[in-house]
């Protein structure tokens, strides 16, 4: 039976725990340089309306270690922006592949990819979701703390689709998510928040980061969200990851950026450099639980 990941809470808290679980022995087997092709012979379609780095190389990249293919595809080179159906073209799309990877802006239109196709679809983001971001970033704290249950995470800045994810994650996964944003831009309220964690939504960033053992943003300004962004970036100002907001938060507060960074917008170099930061590790480990995701999501669907 075929599963879907187009929202983290798809996943249940224990199969997000094997999950991290497979992802740091893929992690060790690369590290160590051994062979491992559970997915060969079989093939990813990638289909990509907004620009990406780490999600479309990690994908690709991961799915070529695994043993398997994967096909680039943007939405011009498909009949979908030629009117072609949804429902028509991810069931073309189901004889010819093993698993579906989309980034786009509308989160409507992966549901309804999801719905018609008869192989694993994952959300590689939308202007809601941003599930593989975050089970990346959980497993980067797994790492460096060596715990999730009862970790505080203060997010700060726009509450945008990571935001809106991280409060499913967090909430799931029995951590404690402190989002601060202005309220003209505080996250779409999560419909249903299931778990042990503990989510709140702030005004005031130096509340949000109080006792915090990770800080956390994004850019101000997401794709496809251009306008009126001076306005935007003014109210955001006091948001910004800076040292004087570093400090204000535990001594050994980790500091992420899903990237990419518009330093001295929404974190500064100082800090993005300094010796808080773990973003690059975090941007690395997008491979490692990218792969994770396609061997779980593609031999369940054998």
């Amino acid at each position: 039976m075929k599963k879907d990941l187009l929202s983290i809470s798809d996943f249940s808290q224990q199969e997000i725990l094997d999950l991290l679980e497979k992802s740091a022995d893929l992690k060790d087997k690369r590290q160590k340089g051994i062979e491992h092709l559970p997915l060969k012979g079989q093939t990813l379609g990638m289909i990509f309306n907004k620009h990406s780095t780490r999600t479309r190389i990690s994908f690709e990249v991961g799915m070529f270690e695994l043993g398997g293919h994967a096909l680039f595809l943007t939405g011009d080179q498909l009949q979908l922006n030629r009117g072609e159906t949804i429902r028509d073209s991810a069931q073309v799309l189901s004889r010819y592949l093993n698993a579906i990877l989309i980034r786009t802006y509308d989160h409507d239109e992966v549901i309804a990819l999801a719905e018609h196709a008869s192989i694993p679809v994952i959300n590689g983001l939308t202007d809601l979701n941003h599930p593989v971001q975050i089970l990346a970033d959980i497993f980067t704290i797994k790492e460096k703390l060596g715990r999730i249950e009862g970790v505080k995470v203060a997010y700060v800045g726009d509450g945008n689709n990571v935001a809106y994810s991280w409060m499913l994650g967090a909430s799931l996964m029995g951590m404690h998510l402190a989002v601060a944003c202005p309220k003209i831009y505080q996250p779409e309220p999560a419909p249903s928040l299931s778990g042990t964690g503990e989510v709140e939504v702030l005004e005031d960033p130096f509340e949000a980061v109080k006792n915090a053992d990770v800080i956390y943003t994004d850019v101000w300004i997401s794709m496809g969200q251009e306008e009126d962004t001076e306005n935007k970036k003014k109210l955001l100002l006091p948001y910004q990851i800076n040292q004087k907001l570093v400090n204000s938060a535990k001594k050994d507060v980790l500091v992420m950026h899903c990237l990419p960074a518009h330093r001295e917008m929404e974190i500064t170099s100082e800090v993005l450099d300094g010796k808080h930061s773990i973003v690059f590790d975090q941007a690395e480990n997008r491979l490692h639980v990218q792969k994770a995701i396609l061997e779980t999501l593609l031999l369940k669907s054998i």
